[in-house]
């Protein structure tokens, strides 16, 4: 579930990102989804962490 709120959360900080940088749609695509990668592994590692300590 955090996995894909962060890939989520990460797709639409890229493209707003790219979007007031004055980007093209495959600039902002590219943002997006590099933006939703890096979230995505973020919330795994977190996800992992949880259940590794058990919260």
């Amino acid at each position: 579930m955090i996995v894909i709120l962060g890939a989520l959360l990460g797709a639409l900080t890229g493209g707003v990102t790219a979007k007031r940088r004055g980007g093209k749609k495959v600039d902002i695509l590219r943002y997006a989804v590099i933006y939703a990668m890096i979230f995505g592994m973020l919330g795994l590692f977190i996800t992992l962490i949880i259940h590794r300590l058990n919260l």
